[in-house]
């Protein structure tokens, strides 16, 4: 009995003990979780950058870097491959008369790679301000166009809104910065009008710096006007093939405006132009000047390049038609430009509302590859404008 009696109160103590332990607290304990240990040379994390998506028009989205192409003969069969890379481009749609079309939407436009339609996977339709360079040959080629040139460049700038700019770039065998982007009207015009002609065409050298020390700072829309013979005589740093190559990769637009100068270049030594500003001195061409047209040979001396042969002429026709075509822009002859206000409104209004596409192709191709792009606008009656191809790998901010 004794040892009982001194059992049941150590039970009942033991119950209150444990009774008051489940009134502190009604939360479940958990266990702390242990942070896993690092992983050297973790194989699902990159040790390189990722590549860059593919970018025609400036539109970026984030991802994952594409999965290498596999050796031939793997079995892709339950592979999981995340492609990233968005092609986009500005895309500009037109009546006949050069006049931009509002309204349309994402179902109206079809886009092909290679033949094969893709799906639409970006839209938008804004109306934005533009940058532009004006970009003005001031080579001693030009010298007898040289006030037409100008009056075209202020032209253009007429057509300005308050949140549209302009750049203003001479080139002869130098490139001349004239004015950096702005909207004032009156700075535009006086850098335009101090544009002095000088020795030797480096034109190609100009696009050059244009495209990788300008256009690739500018944010936004952009684009080039630019006013030349089409003739190069002393580029070193650049050259046809380059700078057309750097078109594709490059987001902006490219607007050839195109002077022919071979009939007073070869022959016009005796019309030489009074008025006019040329570096180094003012006033009309020099005797070393004239006596060089006569005594260079076949091809002339002009300044410190040619006088440019029909070859170069036609060379040079060749070039701004496919820094426009590439680029996605336009070409035009001066001297068929009736109404160069109208052309150049025209200009302005593409650039200020362009349609943007995107699409994720369905086939990645290798880096280096070329594709073709073709849109179509379900309407009838419409001028399309866009980069017609683009390479893989290559990217518009490089």
């Amino acid at each position: 009995m004794k040892t009982l009696a001194a059992v049941i109160p150590a039970l009942f103590l033991a119950s209150l003990g444990v009774f008051a332990q489940g009134n502190q607290s009604t939360r479940p304990r958990v266990a702390p979780t242990v942070a896993p240990p690092a992983i050297q040379n973790d194989p699902y994390k990159p040790t390189t950058p990722e590549r860059a998506p593919v970018l025609i028009g400036g539109t970026k989205r984030p991802g994952a870097a594409p999965a290498p192409t596999p050796p031939a003969g793997d079995d892709d069969n339950g592979v999981i491959r995340i492609e990233t890379n968005i092609v986009t481009m500005p895309v500009s749609v037109l009546d006949r008369d050069g006049r931009f079309i509002s309204g349309l939407q994402k179902n109206d436009f079809k886009i092909f790679e290679d033949g094969v339609e893709q799906k639409v996977d970006y839209f938008q339709s804004v109306e934005q301000p533009f940058t532009v360079v004006l970009l003005i040959d001031v080579s001693p080629s030009t010298q007898f166009k040289i006030e037409e040139i100008q009056n075209a460049a202020i032209a253009f700038i007429n057509q300005l809104r308050p949140g549209d700019r302009v750049m203003v770039i001479s080139f002869d065998e130098d490139v001349h910065v004239l004015c950096s982007p702005t909207n004032d009207r009156y700075t535009l015009r006086n850098a335009i009008r101090e544009a002095e002609f000088g020795d030797g065409t480096s034109l190609y050298e100009a696009v050059d710096f244009v495209i990788n020390q300008q256009l690739r700072q500018i944010q936004g829309r952009k684009a080039v006007v630019l006013f030349t013979d089409g003739v190069d005589t002393t580029s070193r740093r650049a050259s046809f093939e380059s700078t057309l190559a750097q078109t594709d990769e490059i987001d902006s637009l490219f607007y050839t405006v195109r002077y022919d100068t071979s009939r007073d270049v070869n022959g016009g030594y005796s019309q030489w132009p009074s008025g006019g500003g040329r570096r180094g001195g003012r006033g009309g061409g020099t005797w070393p000047d004239i006596f060089g047209q006569i005594l260079g040979g076949s091809g002339g001396s002009w300044g410190r390049g040619g006088m440019g042969s029909q070859g170069d002429y036609a060379k040079g026709k060749q070039y701004l038609e496919m820094l426009a075509q590439n680029s996605g822009g336009r070409e035009f002859e001066a001297q068929s430009i009736y109404n160069i206000d109208s052309a150049f409104s025209g200009i302005a209004e593409e650039l200020r509302r362009q349609y943007s596409l995107g699409y994720y192709p369905e086939k990645v191709g290798n880096p280096g590859d070329r594709k073709q792009i073709r849109i179509r606008v379900m309407r009838p009656g419409v001028v399309v404008r866009a980069k017609n191809y683009y390479v893989v790998g290559q990217t518009a901010g490089r």
